[in-house]
């Protein structure tokens, strides 16, 4: 098998879920812009999804965000998502919205609050049951702004009290994917701030418990492949939020601030075993200013580039650099995959699955985005406000 042949059969097996929030109106603490034509129920959302699915050949499946995709049969919405095509994935917990949630979710100081949170995760585990789902994503906005407001070790208790509960409420099949942010909404402690704490807490609590790492979640300057690495090594690499950052939590699209780190990070997990079902390449993005659907392709296709590129990294010729301490040389190897245009691979690829070679052209000739402009009026829009 020739080198691209071999690219091309790994990348035929990579799956991108999609967030059904994506498809919504979404955007920063500043202003959230609407757009027309935007999803007005999460069944609308899953048929923006198919779109990306039918184009890309590599978003089978959604995630979903409760309460923000609450219906009232999960099972008949996971049977209407079959039906075009996709599947429903991760579940995500929403512990952050509410009043109640101004001192944090189950890391707050009030036992009535801890348990709203606690029973809405429990909630979370019921809809995956109904959906199908394997994984249930976790991120607590908890923390405190001030010294002194709380104490930091009872809060890790209450933290651990809840995992606790929620890990033994999955069923054998099920999975906890436990997300960190080092900052935002709180500013003195965050109570997961780091992949660190992330990792503590999953790996008293089982193997079941993993670890996502959102690539947009970390100050500048981390080395966020080193995280990755490290988590391969121990297991507990659960899955990825895809997303770019200049600053902070710019949830951008992945691959558009720093396309070099997400090439760097892929070389990371095909290195250490990662390129499988078992590591969920997650989108975690809000797209503000740009039309949603081509965003989410573009994003889809970033991912396969830089996939692409890394599968291309001639490991033996790198492994024989780094033996002898060929500092430039190994280098060299990663370049010169990293500056191969994959492009005409990918394309070719598509064909070969009977797509069209270029999904941001074909969506444009779809005529998708005038018929939802033309169909989706009236109602309220899907999104959050700011």
């Amino acid at each position: 098998m020739t080198a691209s042949s071999a690219v091309k059969a790994a990348l035929a097996t990579q799956a991108i879920e999609t967030p059904s929030w994506a498809y919504g109106n979404s955007g920063t603490r500043f202003k959230v812009f609407a757009r027309e034509g935007v999803p007005r129920t999460p069944r609308e959302k899953l048929e923006d999804a198919a779109r990306v699915h039918e184009l890309t050949g590599a978003a089978p499946s959604v995630a979903l965000h409760i309460p923000w995709d609450r219906v009232d049969d999960y099972a008949a919405l996971a049977t209407f998502a079959k039906d075009l095509g996709l599947r429903l994935g991760t579940i995500n917990s929403n512990v952050f919205q509410d009043d109640d949630y101004r001192l944090g979710s189950v890391c707050h100081p009030d036992p009535r609050v801890r348990r709203k949170a606690l029973d809405h995760l429990l909630e979370c585990v019921d809809i995956m049951d109904a959906t199908g789902s394997r994984d249930l994503k976790l991120w607590f906005a908890d923390g405190t702004n001030y010294p002194g407001q709380d104490d930091i070790r009872a809060r890790q208790d209450r933290l651990a009290e809840a995992l606790t509960a929620v890990y033994g409420r999955l069923g054998a099949d099920q999975r906890m994917l436990l997300e960190y942010k080092f900052f935002e909404p709180a500013f003195y402690t965050t109570d997961v701030p780091d992949w660190g704490t992330a990792y503590a807490h999953c790996l008293r609590l089982g193997e079941r418990a993993q670890v996502v790492v959102d690539t947009g979640h970390h100050a500048p300057g981390t080395n966020i492949e080193f995280i990755v690495a490290v988590l391969l090594r121990e297991g507990k690499l659960g899955g990825f939020d895809f997303n770019s950052r200049f600053y902070a939590d710019d949830d951008l699209m992945v691959g558009a601030a720093d396309p070099f780190q997400l090439f760097r990070i892929m070389h990371e997990v095909i290195g250490g075993g990662g390129f499988v079902p078992d590591v969920a390449f997650m989108l975690d993005q809000c797209h503000n200013i740009e039309p949603k659907i081509p965003a989410i392709i573009r994003s889809v296709m970033n991912v396969q580039e830089a996939t692409a590129k890394a599968l291309l990294v001639d490991r033996e010729a790198l492994a024989a650099a780094q033996s002898t301490g060929d500092v430039l040389g190994a280098n060299a190897v990663l370049m010169d995959a990293y500056n191969t245009d994959v492009r005409p691979l990918l394309a070719e690829l598509r064909e070969e699955r009977g797509l069209d070679p270029d999904p941001i052209a074909a969506y444009r000739r779809s005529g998708w985005a005038e018929r939802i402009v033309a169909e989706r009026r009236g109602g309220e829009q899907a999104g959050w406000g700011a």
